[in-house]
């Protein structure tokens, strides 16, 4: 493993990092494989460990929305029960393989507050027991039914709606914001992506300039997208990077990492969108890897400026 550049990083960070490659280094010559139990363990022990502030919302509801041969459960957060509030479709990260509405449920918390939407979290199918298309047409589903959901739950809203996602879910809102311009009934105003997944081909530089040493790996990641993409799919017209681009398009954030594999392939994207016209707005955070929305106790500081601009960008 070469030895990661922890330019810019936090000194909690960059200690926390190292301890990581170590074990990393240990486990791999103990003959450790991936499975999706254990990186679903990793990531849960990851975020249940770094993200321990919940602050209170005062409405959460639990429901299911019915997709075409699934009923999605999804969790509902209201963060200001007596206003009449627009809505976001929240879709939480995890290589399409990990992570579930539980586990995120801290970090959906601060977004409902921070963007002061109601805010919608998808409870997905997750790979591999259920790939491609599966996640894509269970987050479809909550897109077109949450207002039918939200009118039975007599929980009145603005009919307004976005969409925010973090790696696998930024991939899963960026396919969504571009099948939706052709769903009868179904608009996005805005989409906000955090170091998201846009390219299943892995051809953008920082794949392999960030790709060891800094926790999302490029050989984990290649395992993941095995695991998601297993029909023999043409990986780069699944991929929301090299989707067409028509004037329908939401407008949209795009917060990537300096050190994350998937950084290049964000700036890609969103200089695709400002050469089509689309209102696009693209930011680096100096120092930081792949979710370190989920090591928010290493970097406090980060988490809140980027919960901050979540909710500058969603009221613009």
């Amino acid at each position: 493993m070469t030895n990661p550049n922890h330019s810019g990083m936090p000194q909690s960070l960059r200690d926390w990092l190292d301890s990581i490659n170590q074990r990393k280094r240990a486990a791999a010559a103990s003959g450790l494989k991936y499975t999706p139990t254990n990186v679903r363990e990793a990531l849960e022990t990851l975020t249940r460990r770094f993200v321990t502030e919940v602050p209170e919302v005062p409405l959460i509801r639990d429901e299911l929305i019915a997709g075409p041969d699934y009923q999605v459960p999804v969790r509902i957060y209201h963060p200001e029960p007596g206003a009449v509030l627009p809505v976001v479709v929240f879709v939480h990260g995890g290589g399409h393989v990990a992570g579930n509405v539980s586990l995120y449920d801290p970090i959906a918390r601060k977004t409902a507050l921070a963007v002061r939407r109601i805010l919608v979290s998808v409870d997905y199918r997750l790979a591999p027991e259920c790939p491609y298309p599966a996640a894509l047409k269970d987050s479809l589903a909550v897109v077109k039914g949450l207002y039918r959901t939200l009118e039975l739950l007599c929980i009145p809203f603005q009919p307004r709606l976005a969409l925010i996602g973090d790696s696998a879910g930024g991939a899963l809102c960026a396919t969504l914001a571009h099948r939706c311009q052709f769903e009868p009934g179904v608009s996005i105003e805005s989409q906000a992506l955090i170091y998201p997944s846009l390219d299943y081909t892995l051809s953008q530089p920082s794949v392999s300039g960030n790709g060891e040493g800094y926790l999302l790996e490029r050989d984990r990641i290649l395992w993941l997208f095995e695991r998601y993409l297993q029909a023999a799919e043409d990986r780069r017209a699944v991929s929301p990077l090299f989707m067409p681009i028509t004037a329908g398009y939401p407008r949209t954030l795009v917060s990537t990492a300096e050190h994350c594999p998937l950084r290049d392939e964000g700036i890609a994207y969103a200089h695709r969108l400002s050469e089509a016209g689309i209102l696009c707005e693209q930011e680096t955070v100096p120092g930081m890897i792949h979710a370190y929305l989920n090591l928010e106790d290493l970097v406090p500081r980060e988490c809140s400026v980027l919960y901050v601009r979540l909710g500058e960008f969603l009221r613009q």
